[in-house]
């Protein structure tokens, strides 16, 4: 066919001739061809065309083909249904044999057919966001990253990354934790501002559960944690909660995470916390230097505007404390993280009510109810690190029994049994002497009667008669 196609192009060129008067045997003689040939293709206005092919089925139908009314099905009662969850319980359940490629394929053909049919709004339009800018200075971004055992060698289990992002420059600060608590959360936001030299307008955040109280139904108000509304407060910057499954929000720190991960953290070696924030610190002007592909300029140029226009940073600190309440034990300890903490005997009793204020260093131990100083600070601890430590101070106990006042005897002299009955009786009826009681020779001068067992058989009538 192709062959033909090369001899129809060829012979247009002769075409002219015939419009000319050339005959067809003038033609054939001239292109070589047989005349038969030079006919059929003057004769015609367009090139042969190609039979179609038949066409043959696809093997992603062959594989899925027997699996479609369940994925109908399953999609019908869950329209966001994620393809690797459908994979799965295809290959748990029905056996399927196929990869993950094959069921997201489908998916992308019926899952807008299963949303019209159900009269919803294609998913494609639900992953769809609006881009947006800010001004200098306006918006940061928060997020957390997890960096597994990469300190495991060292005895560190897990290790946290902490990332801020400047919206406008998309200039970054990162450190590294081993817990996401809340005082070590506002003391990594105290951190990125040193690290600015300013606080932002606003800060973005998800859902997590040290800036929001408690989960919500979509588009009702989010209440925030305590802790999070008194921080934003002292550093006059406004807290914005995302909704719910919303990342594309602030894309520009979930982007952050990973390229901190590709050009700080991969393929090197760290042996603490220190080694990797002084990792990122000799990272961050390579970082500056770079033109960023979104706002084209360079990062560095755009990230001087930015802290420009930041707030400044309070004189004083605000100090974040987790608050929980306990209940003070007999041993005036109170368990806290699986830790105890000593409380003064003299202030408190059993089963008291105290408040726990733990911030990163400290744990400090109040009562719920001021004394008539108005004073409700109890004690100050350094904050242990683990589990199972017992952090006591010694003037705590005090006024507690220390055992000083018990006294033993293994033997040797005991008072005389006369001068312990003389004792007795100047103390009164009833009295009775621990010594006096527990001494064998005592013991052995108390003077026992004795009767005949008949005397008993004869009282129940139980003797032998004669």
């Amino acid at each position: 066919m192709v062959l033909e196609a090369e001899r129809w192009l060829e012979l247009r060129r002769f075409r002219v001739l015939r419009d000319a008067g050339a005959s067809i045997s003038e033609i054939s003689r001239e292109t070589g061809l047989n005349w038969r040939t030079v006919k059929k293709y003057l004769e015609n206005d367009g090139p042969p065309v190609p039979p179609m092919a038949a066409p043959r089925p696809s093997r992603r139908r062959q594989v899925i083909e027997p699996f479609v009314s369940v994925i109908d099905a399953w999609l019908r009662a869950e329209l966001l249904l994620k393809a690797s969850v459908i994979h799965e319980r295809l290959v748990e359940s029905y056996g399927f044999t196929g990869n993950y490629q094959r069921v997201k394929l489908y998916l992308q053909e019926a899952r807008p057919r299963i949303a019209q049919e159900l009269g919803y709004t294609p998913s494609e339009l639900a992953r769809l966001h609006r881009r947006f800018e800010v001004v200098p200075g306006a918006q940061a971004q928060v997020d957390w990253g997890d960096e597994g055992a990469i300190l495991a060698h060292v005895g560190i289990a897990k290790v946290y990354s902490f990332h801020m992002v400047l919206s406008y420059s998309r200039d970054p600060f990162v450190c590294f934790t081993t817990s996401q608590d809340l005082a070590t959360f506002w003391g990594c936001h105290r951190a990125a501002f040193d690290h600015f030299g300013g606080v932002p307008g606003s800060i973005v955040y998800d859902r997590c559960k040290t800036v929001v109280r408690r989960h919500v139904a979509p588009g009702k108000a989010v209440p925030l944690h305590p802790e999070a509304v008194a921080f934003a407060g002292h550093y006059d910057f406004d807290i914005d909660v995302l909704a719910a499954y919303r990342p594309t929000g602030k894309g520009r720190v979930e982007r952050q995470v990973t390229i901190i991960r590709d050009h700080v953290l991969a393929g090197r070696g760290f042996s603490s916390l220190t080694d990797m924030d002084n990792a990122f610190s000799s990272w961050v002007p390579i970082r500056r230097r770079t033109t960023h592909r979104t706002h084209g300029e360079v990062i560095g140029v755009r990230a001087r505007r930015d802290h420009a226009a930041l707030k400044p940073i309070p004189a004083r600190p605000y100090l974040v404390t987790d608050r929980h309440l306990r209940h003070v034990g007999k041993d005036c300890l109170i368990a806290f993280e699986a830790n105890l903490y000593s409380v003064p005997a003299t202030k408190v009793f059993h089963r008291q009510l105290v408040e726990v204020r733990a911030s990163s260093a400290t744990v400090s131990l109040h009562a719920t109810v001021p004394d008539t100083h108005g004073v409700t600070l109890l004690a100050v601890h350094p904050r242990a690190l683990g589990r199972g430590a017992r952090v006591v101070d010694p003037a705590h106990w005090q006024a507690l029994p220390d055992g000083h006042t018990r006294a033993t005897t293994s033997g040797g002299h005991y008072p005389d049994p006369a001068d312990e009955l003389a004792a007795r009786r100047r103390r009164g009826p009833g009295a009775r002497s621990l010594p006096f009681l527990l001494a064998r020779p005592d013991a052995a001068q108390v003077e026992v009667g004795y009767r005949p067992l008949t005397d008993y058989d004869q009282l129940t009538g139980t003797g032998p008669f004669s």
